[in-house]
């Protein structure tokens, strides 16, 4: 679980929270007419924009800002090292009984196990990542249109309630409580766009470009390792990911054999 996702949404919650109940009265920020214009309205409209698949989707792959982190870059490269020392020592066949965490990486040396030419299993790869990163893609651009889409349904609902306070001005005292439920909406748009839409649509964008780099190790290596390159020209390939101050700590690690 990203505890920093986590941790962001709930303080970021906490202190608005605190903020509206210090001075008492919290009841005054909720309104119901309010909450169904920002949060159903934009849903529907934003359902205009995509498909239903592609919402449901979307809600599916939000939930790896929460709860999914990419494998380190310095992890895949450290056991790449070391699947190449037993490639060319043992030769391709003993990949089979090592045991190998990451289910792309896995997936990828199956590949090479099997006797997938080099092209074919760097094609089928690569289209694979392509693929995940279109995913990714289509659920960060959903809640970038949530994003833009709460604050304008926010503004129409505060115009609505603009518009039944002034046909009533005739009574003065409804004039501030109708005034503060007419910017309610425009505080839930900016609420649901600012503290929820757009923090998950650059969390998942992070993590599209942490699997991106991940999985672009791992074909980098997989193709390495089935052309026989040696441990010196894959490690320097590989490296090319890190930043320079990074390339130093990685070294090859014990590579457990499957059960």
């Amino acid at each position: 679980m990203d505890l920093a996702t986590l941790i962001g949404m709930i303080g970021g919650f906490a202190v608005v929270i605190m903020a509206i109940t210090i001075g008492g009265g919290a009841g005054i920020f909720i309104n119901v007419p309010s909450i169904l214009i920002v949060v159903i309205g934009s849903m529907f409209v934003v359902s205009i924009k995509f498909s239903l698949s592609k919402l449901k989707t979307a809600f599916s792959v939000a939930f790896k800002a929460f709860l999914w982190k990419a494998t380190p870059p310095q992890q895949l490269i450290a056991e790449a090292l070391s699947l190449a020392k037993i490639a060319r020592k043992d030769g391709l066949l003993k990949l089979e009984e090592v045991e190998i965490e990451n289910a792309f990486f896995a997936r990828a040396i199956q590949l090479v196990v099997d006797g997938t030419d080099v092209n074919v299993a760097k094609q089928m790869l690569n289209h694979e990542r392509d693929t995940t990163i279109i995913r990714h893609e289509e659920g960060k651009n959903i809640f970038m249109a949530i994003n833009d889409v709460a604050p304008a349904m926010g503004m129409i609902g505060t115009l609505i309630g603009l518009v039944k306070m002034l046909s009533n001005m005739s009574d003065v005292s409804t004039i501030g409580p109708a005034m503060a439920v007419a910017l309610l909406t425009t505080l839930y748009g900016a609420v649901l766009a600012n503290m929820v839409a757009k923090p998950i649509a650059d969390k998942l964008n992070m993590r599209s470009e942490e699997e991106d780099m991940a999985m672009s190790i791992v074909v980098d290596a997989v193709v390495g390792i089935a052309n026989g390159q040696s441990s010196y020209v894959l490690e320097q390939t590989l490296m090319s990911y890190l930043p320079s101050k990074s390339r130093g700590n990685v070294e090859a690690v014990d590579i457990k054999e499957a059960a």
